[in-house]
């Protein structure tokens, strides 16, 4: 995973493919944290972080913000007292792509280390 979370944010275009079912296993495998969701029929990457209080993941979830805008990649947030819930997908694609796999691992690398 230390190596996933260093590669480029790659552009999605119209040609753009969801991963297949081998991908995401071979992807997920590299997160034994994070969890496979359906929703609306698209796969998605999620994970909840664990806080001493809402202060400390109202700071984590504007950190994933800063991420997310500077890759113009954006998940959903849902912080609460205690947890932020990071949720990964390819809104264009509608489905699992690389790119949500590399910013789960900067995700928990942010958690991780600051």
């Amino acid at each position: 995973m230390d190596n996933l979370q260093k590669l480029q944010i790659e552009p999605i275009t119209s040609t753009s493919q969801p991963l297949n079912k081998t991908e995401i296993r071979q992807y997920t495998a590299q997160f034994p944290e994070w969890v496979l969701i359906e929703v609306n029929g698209e796969e998605r990457l999620q994970h909840i972080f664990k806080f001493k209080n809402f202060l400390d993941a109202l700071k984590f979830t504007n950190q994933i913000g800063n991420l997310a805008e500077a890759e113009n990649h954006h998940p959903a947030l849902l912080t609460e007292w205690g947890k932020v819930t990071v949720t990964w997908w390819t809104h264009k694609i509608h489905g699992l792509h690389r790119n949500d796999f590399v910013m789960a691992a900067r995700t928990q690398d942010l958690y991780y280390n600051s």
